[in-house]
Protein backbone atom coordinates (compact mmCIF):
# COMPACT_ATOMS: atom_id res chain seq x y z
CA UNK A 1 0.00 0.00 0.00
CA UNK A 2 0.60 3.72 -0.81
CA UNK A 3 -0.14 6.83 0.45
CA UNK A 4 0.03 9.93 -1.71
CA UNK A 5 -0.31 13.36 -0.35
CA UNK A 6 -1.46 16.37 -3.03
CA UNK A 7 -1.67 19.71 -2.16
CA UNK A 8 -4.69 21.43 -3.59
CA UNK A 9 -4.33 25.21 -4.20
CA UNK A 10 -2.12 26.76 -2.34
CA UNK A 11 -0.63 24.96 0.50
CA UNK A 12 3.15 25.17 2.20
CA UNK A 13 5.52 22.60 1.08
CA UNK A 14 7.28 22.19 4.32
CA UNK A 15 4.02 21.36 6.20
CA UNK A 16 3.34 18.96 3.59
CA UNK A 17 6.26 17.09 3.47
CA UNK A 18 6.41 17.04 7.59
CA UNK A 19 2.76 16.25 7.56
CA UNK A 20 3.98 12.64 5.17
CA UNK A 21 6.39 12.10 7.33
CA UNK A 22 3.93 11.83 10.64
CA UNK A 23 1.54 10.18 8.67
CA UNK A 24 4.26 7.43 7.68
CA UNK A 25 5.01 6.50 11.44
CA UNK A 26 1.11 5.91 11.74
CA UNK A 27 0.86 3.93 9.09
CA UNK A 28 4.44 2.24 8.18
CA UNK A 29 4.26 2.41 4.85
CA UNK A 30 5.49 4.75 1.82
CA UNK A 31 3.79 8.21 1.54
CA UNK A 32 5.15 10.33 -0.87
CA UNK A 33 3.98 13.62 -1.52
CA UNK A 34 2.72 14.45 -5.58
CA UNK A 35 1.36 17.92 -7.57
CA UNK A 36 -2.42 18.45 -6.81
CA UNK A 37 -4.00 20.92 -8.64
CA UNK A 38 -4.17 24.46 -8.53
CA UNK A 39 -7.74 25.47 -9.82
CA UNK A 40 -10.44 24.99 -6.67
CA UNK A 41 -12.86 27.98 -7.35
CA UNK A 42 -15.20 25.60 -9.42
CA UNK A 43 -16.01 24.14 -5.56
CA UNK A 44 -16.34 27.90 -4.22
CA UNK A 45 -19.43 29.16 -2.64
CA UNK A 46 -19.88 32.94 -2.85
CA UNK A 47 -22.58 32.79 -0.41
CA UNK A 48 -20.80 30.79 2.23
CA UNK A 49 -17.28 31.72 1.45
CA UNK A 50 -16.12 28.26 1.40
CA UNK A 51 -15.64 25.82 -0.14
CA UNK A 52 -17.85 22.05 -0.73
CA UNK A 53 -15.71 19.67 -0.40
CA UNK A 54 -17.51 16.80 -2.54
CA UNK A 55 -16.73 18.98 -4.97
CA UNK A 56 -12.95 18.92 -4.64
CA UNK A 57 -12.60 15.23 -3.20
CA UNK A 58 -14.91 14.78 -7.17
CA UNK A 59 -11.85 16.78 -8.92
CA UNK A 60 -9.29 14.28 -6.80
CA UNK A 61 -10.87 11.22 -7.40
CA UNK A 62 -11.15 11.71 -11.01
CA UNK A 63 -6.97 12.19 -11.33
CA UNK A 64 -4.77 9.15 -11.76
CA UNK A 65 -4.37 6.76 -9.01
CA UNK A 66 -2.56 3.74 -8.38
CA UNK A 67 -3.96 0.05 -7.77
CA UNK A 68 -3.63 0.12 -3.63
CA UNK A 69 -2.86 3.66 -3.44
CA UNK A 70 -4.42 6.22 -0.74
CA UNK A 71 -4.53 9.66 -1.99
CA UNK A 72 -5.60 12.56 0.31
CA UNK A 73 -5.42 16.12 -0.91
CA UNK A 74 -4.35 18.76 1.19
CA UNK A 75 -5.99 22.29 1.02
CA UNK A 76 -5.47 25.73 2.90
CA UNK A 77 -9.16 26.80 2.77
CA UNK A 78 -12.28 26.45 5.01
CA UNK A 79 -14.21 23.47 3.84
CA UNK A 80 -18.40 22.52 4.56
CA UNK A 81 -20.53 19.76 3.88
CA UNK A 82 -24.64 20.17 3.14
CA UNK A 83 -25.89 20.74 6.64
CA UNK A 84 -22.86 21.46 8.05
CA UNK A 85 -21.12 24.97 9.23
CA UNK A 86 -17.89 23.28 8.45
CA UNK A 87 -15.74 20.51 8.12
CA UNK A 88 -11.97 19.10 8.61
CA UNK A 89 -11.99 16.96 5.84
CA UNK A 90 -14.26 14.09 3.78
CA UNK A 91 -13.29 10.57 2.59
CA UNK A 92 -14.58 8.32 -0.74
CA UNK A 93 -14.10 5.25 0.36
CA UNK A 94 -14.99 3.86 -3.46
CA UNK A 95 -12.03 5.88 -4.89
CA UNK A 96 -9.93 5.84 -2.02
CA UNK A 97 -9.68 9.62 -1.99
CA UNK A 98 -9.90 11.91 1.20
CA UNK A 99 -9.66 15.66 1.67
CA UNK A 100 -8.64 17.73 4.56
CA UNK A 101 -8.17 21.25 5.08
CA UNK A 102 -5.81 23.07 7.60
CA UNK A 103 -7.91 26.40 7.25
CA UNK A 104 -9.53 25.80 10.76
CA UNK A 105 -6.57 23.59 12.87
CA UNK A 106 -4.46 26.92 13.12
CA UNK A 107 -4.36 28.51 16.57
CA UNK A 108 -4.36 31.88 14.47
CA UNK A 109 -8.00 31.37 13.04
CA UNK A 110 -9.32 31.42 16.58
CA UNK A 111 -7.28 34.86 16.98
CA UNK A 112 -4.74 32.67 19.46
CA UNK A 113 -1.53 32.91 19.33
CA UNK A 114 0.74 30.46 15.80
CA UNK A 115 1.62 27.18 18.03
CA UNK A 116 3.09 25.18 15.00
CA UNK A 117 3.00 21.62 16.84
CA UNK A 118 -0.15 21.87 18.03
CA UNK A 119 -1.06 22.83 14.20
CA UNK A 120 1.11 19.60 12.77
CA UNK A 121 -0.83 17.03 15.39
CA UNK A 122 -4.04 18.37 14.30
CA UNK A 123 -3.46 18.02 10.81
CA UNK A 124 -1.65 14.60 11.56
CA UNK A 125 -4.74 13.52 13.23
CA UNK A 126 -7.10 14.29 10.63
CA UNK A 127 -5.51 12.67 7.66
CA UNK A 128 -5.08 9.29 9.65
CA UNK A 129 -8.89 10.05 10.16
CA UNK A 130 -9.92 10.72 7.02
CA UNK A 131 -7.61 7.54 5.53
CA UNK A 132 -8.98 5.35 8.38
CA UNK A 133 -12.48 6.08 6.33
CA UNK A 134 -11.03 4.84 2.95
CA UNK A 135 -10.13 1.61 4.86
CA UNK A 136 -13.87 1.32 5.09
CA UNK A 137 -13.67 2.75 9.06
CA UNK A 138 -16.66 4.32 10.42
CA UNK A 139 -16.46 6.86 13.87
CA UNK A 140 -16.08 4.85 16.76
CA UNK A 141 -17.41 5.61 20.15
CA UNK A 142 -13.64 5.08 21.94
CA UNK A 143 -12.87 9.35 22.44
CA UNK A 144 -9.21 8.76 22.44
CA UNK A 145 -9.34 6.86 18.97
CA UNK A 146 -8.85 8.36 16.06
CA UNK A 147 -11.67 7.29 14.52
CA UNK A 148 -13.62 9.08 16.55
CA UNK A 149 -16.11 11.84 15.24
CA UNK A 150 -14.55 15.23 15.93
CA UNK A 151 -17.51 17.84 15.98
CA UNK A 152 -14.89 20.61 17.51
CA UNK A 153 -11.30 21.43 17.56
CA UNK A 154 -11.42 19.96 21.36
CA UNK A 155 -12.59 16.90 20.55
CA UNK A 156 -9.53 16.50 17.33
CA UNK A 157 -6.90 17.48 20.28
CA UNK A 158 -8.49 14.90 23.05
CA UNK A 159 -8.12 11.93 21.11
CA UNK A 160 -4.75 9.92 20.06
CA UNK A 161 -3.63 9.87 16.30
CA UNK A 162 -3.96 6.14 16.57
CA UNK A 163 -6.43 3.25 16.45
CA UNK A 164 -7.62 1.87 19.10
CA UNK A 165 -7.28 -1.55 19.88
CA UNK A 166 -10.81 -2.16 17.80
CA UNK A 167 -10.51 -0.45 14.91
CA UNK A 168 -6.59 -1.00 14.23
CA UNK A 169 -7.21 -4.93 12.98
CA UNK A 170 -10.08 -3.63 10.41
CA UNK A 171 -7.23 -1.92 8.64
CA UNK A 172 -3.80 -3.92 9.23
CA UNK A 173 -5.27 -6.81 6.33
CA UNK A 174 -5.92 -3.76 4.21
CA UNK A 175 -2.45 -2.19 4.59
Amino acid sequence: MRITLKPLGDVDSEVVKELGEKVNLVFLCPVEVKAGFSYLAHAYNLERRQYLASKLLESLSASHRQRKEKVVGIVDVDLYAPRLNFIFGEADINSSTAIVSLCRLRQEYYGLPADRDLFIERATKEIVHELGHTFGLGHCRNARCIMHFSNSLADTDWKDAIFCPECRPRIIPSM
